[in-house]
């Protein structure tokens, strides 16, 4: 790697590095043929950059053509020693590093801390995750170990949850799944367990990793487990025969950790296989009272139930169930796939039977954890009529030989029933029928063209053998294309998808031809709605700047374009949208305040924003919820915390008078019937009806009528009549945007929404926030939400 020393050199480096940049290729071209021999391969004195370098990180693919093409070399490397595919990975360009991996760069050089190139991949990302694997398919090394001892895999491992498909991709290329870092003697079974990624458990404990590996400190991965609450790990490390009884440097059990997070379905799993709660740490603490000092009333239960049982055991007692039992169970219910295959192969006329001896051999060549007196056992208990055979549904179940509290249904959410009044029948709510306005198609416009919210598409038309979006004619009359070319057919488009699609010319010719910026599709939603539910600030700006359009109309469930910006989650359209006197109190059909979808959203500079503009908490939806009730439900910590501290700075109201506390009682004792909110409009039960603007009419003045007497009187005034040599071409060139602007277009998206933008899975913040606290609650597709 020749490094610029010489004052010539440095400059050539420096200048060789702007063209770069620029993407000059003339002069690189020049500088390579008459500068410094080999000056494409030179480094500039301060990183240590080549050309190469610096076209990879800004992912300019087409650049790191050109300077291979030139010669340039596609394994030099940086003072750090990092090579160009290492910074392609790093940043995640994936386009780049494809052109670098078919030029031949070695991807098992390492830099100067040892790392390979994917210690650079290793990020939360679908760019990154399809950058490892074409590293992976050009041999780079899953079990690379850097300097100071970290391994690959478990650097990768600590946040298993987030780089499962990158993790999964290391174990599938025979990444060792016992590495450890030496100086916390951490495995990447330790870490993943730690993260909670079952999938990544289970790929390591199928790939031979030590289920009972410790750390420095003496912690296993059920440890870990147990600690951060995950309990599917948990079950499955047991179902790998996880020892639980283990205690660490500190004295600590796995009750302990659960004890202390609060984690009552773990630690009666716990308790159940073995771990002890009757156990005090180095602190002289038991788990009951870790409990009672966080306040975690269910946990104590809990672990007033394991002392039970482990004084039971220590007293010679007998368990609900045999250990091999429990231990078999584990195992049969992380492996029901393939011990339902065996059994079905054995199975052909589907009676749901085997034999003994077929049923024995299935569980031996699955390696089941079970010796031949435990099957007796297990035999009997399945087999009470003494036919010889053993229905394998009964035995997948386990009800017959495992006590129904140490089912995995037992572990399961289980909804409480609300007991009604005695005698009396419970009433259903009363569901007020909400009216879903559609408006009519309309009439035709004139000459017999479509309706109004249907307006001519614009279409870019000119010779594109000649010209294009970055070879643009130099002056209007040089583009001739509309002399020679059919005009393509006239095609119609929404208004509202020109507005969704960025159709700018569209919107600018129908507005210029009289339509009003106000038109609204059949369900009552205008252009600038659309515009600010997409976040688009270009296409808001231009409607509310040259357009003029109403800020503050309402679609058919009376949501106002703030409405939409908000649960858009973009800053930026709201402050557009308020400096344009939007009305930051408006109410939609249920009541929801642009503060509340701000806050279904979860962001916090809008919520923020919104307060700051003086913006009214106290509103209440149909429901009766304020602000702060929608933030309990809907936002995470840091917006509630911007809520609550709004409401704490709220002046307290005086003593005796009735505020909107508890909810009073009658004299019969029975609870008030709900009342709905002042500040919420009623529902609108008929049609709904439009306020419709109306342009101002725009007086022509009339042209005068000709007369012999005026004609005279201008030929005797001597006026000249000057020949008017203007032309105007057939049709105006379309300001296309060039690759240029479109590229920085796509990094302004991506700044604004994340880098997710670009791929099909990405989900706009609201649908984000609500998928997460739906999988949170058990999944938008659970049996609970019938």
């Amino acid at each position: 790697m020749p490094i610029a020393q010489t004052r010539l050199e440095i400059l050539q480096v420096h200048k060789f590095l702007q063209c770069v940049r620029n993407q000059d290729k003339p002069q690189i071209e020049k500088l390579c043929a008459h500068g410094v021999p080999h000056l494409i391969n030179y480094s500039e004195p301060n990183d240590g950059e080549t050309g190469l370098h610096l076209a990879a990180r800004v992912n300019d693919d087409d650049m790191v053509k050109f300077l291979l093409e030139l010669g340039a070399h596609p394994n030099v490397v940086d003072l750090k020693g990092r090579t160009a595919a290492m910074r392609a990975a790093e940043y995640g360009h994936v386009q780049t590093l494809d052109v670098l991996a078919s030029a031949g760069s070695d991807m098992k050089i390492k830099d100067a801390e040892g790392k390979g190139i994917l210690f650079y991949c290793i990020l939360p990302t679908s760019r990154h995750a399809k950058c490892t694997q074409i590293v992976l398919e050009c041999g780079a090394e899953c079990n690379n170990v850097a300097n100071d001892g970290m391994p690959l895999l478990v650097l990768a491992c600590m946040e298993s949850v987030e780089n499962e498909k990158i993790c999964l991709q290391f174990l599938e290329n025979a990444a060792d799944p016992n590495s450890a870092q030496p100086s916390t003697s951490k495995t990447p079974l330790i870490e993943a367990a730690r993260s909670g990624s079952v999938l990544v458990c289970r790929a390591i404990l199928a790939k031979g990793g030590e289920v009972n590996a410790m750390d420095k400190n003496k912690r296993t991965a059920a440890h870990m487990a147990a600690k951060n609450g995950h309990f599917d790990v948990l079950h499955l490390l047991c179902s790998y025969g996880a020892n639980l009884s283990l205690v660490d440097t500190i004295g600590n059990t796995m009750i302990h950790y659960t004890a202390e997070g609060g984690f009552a379905n773990c630690l009666k799993y716990l308790s159940q296989r073995g771990c002890k709660a009757n156990t005090k740490n180095d602190d002289g603490l038991l788990p009951k009272v870790i409990a009672k000092n966080n306040g975690f009333k269910d946990v104590m239960k809990e672990c007033r139930k394991a002392e039970r049982l482990s004084k039971k055991l220590q007293g010679g007692g007998k368990a609900p169930t045999e250990a091999w039992a429990v231990r078999l169970y584990d195992w049969t219910h992380e492996n029901q796939t393939r011990l339902m295959e065996h059994f079905q192969q054995m199975d052909p006329d589907g009676n749901e039977v085997l034999s003994k001896e077929d049923f024995y051999d299935i569980l031996v060549t699955l390696e089941a954890p079970i010796n031949e007196d435990s099957f007796k056992a297990l035999f009997l208990l399945h087999d009470k009529t003494k036919e010889g055979v053993i229905n394998y549904h009964e035995f997948l179940a386990g009800k017959k030989y495992v006590h129904k509290t140490y089912l995995m249904s037992a572990f399961e959410k289980k909804e409480k029933k609300k007991k009604g009044k005695k005698g009396k029948k419970k009433k259903g709510k009363t569901k007020v029928p909400m009216p879903i306005c559609i408006g009519a198609e309309g009439a035709r416009t004139e000459n017999g063209e479509p309706p109004e919210h249907l307006i001519h598409r614009h279409v870019p038309f000119t010779d594109t053998g000649r010209f294009d979006r970055d070879h643009p004619p130099d002056h209007p009359i040089q583009d001739d294309s509309a002399w020679y070319l059919h005009f393509p057919e006239k095609t119609y488009i929404n208004v509202t998808d020109a507005a969704k699609m960025t159709d700018l010319d569209s919107l600018r010719r129908a507005y210029s031809h009289g339509r009003s910026v106000n038109t609204q599709d059949k369900y009552y939603k205008t252009a600038l709605m659309v515009a600010c539910a997409q976040g688009n600030l270009e296409v808001a700006r231009f409607l509310l700047e040259n357009g003029r359009a109403d800020v503050n109309c309402q679609d058919n469930f009376l949501w106002t374009p703030l409405h939409h910006a908000c649960l858009s989650g973009q800053l930026d359209v709201v402050e557009l949208l308020v400096a344009h006197q939007a009305n930051i109190n408006a109410q939609a059909m249920n009541g929801g305040t642009p503060l509340m979808r701000a806050i279904q959203t979860s962001a916090p500079d809008i919520v923020k924003y919104l307060i700051e503009k003086g913006c009214d908490v106290m509103l209440e939806n149909r429901k009766g919820d304020n602000a702060l009730d929608v933030a309990k439900w809907w936002a995470d910590p840091r917006v509630l915390e911007i809520v609550q501290a709004k409401f704490e700075s709220l002046p307290q109201p005086k003593e005796g008078k009735k505020g909107k506390g508890k909810k009073g009682r009658g004299k019969s004792g029975q609870k008030k019937a709900p009342v709905r909110a002042s500040s919420v409009p009623p529902i609108p039960q008929g049609g709904m009806t439009t306020q419709t603007t109306q342009d101002s009419p725009t007086i022509t003045p009339r042209e005068r009528k000709g007369s012999v007497l005026r004609a005279a009187s201008a030929m005797a005034g001597g006026i000249e009549h000057h020949e008017d040599i203007t032309y105007i071409p057939f049709v105006a060139w379309s300001n296309v945007p060039n690759t240029r602007e479109l590229i920085v277009k796509k990094e302004q998206r991506r700044m604004r929404f994340g880098d997710g933008i670009d791929f099909p899975d990405f989900r706009m913040p609201f649908k984000d926030n609500f998928m997460k606290k739906s999988e949170a609650l058990g999944g938008v597709d659970s049996d609970d939400d019938d």
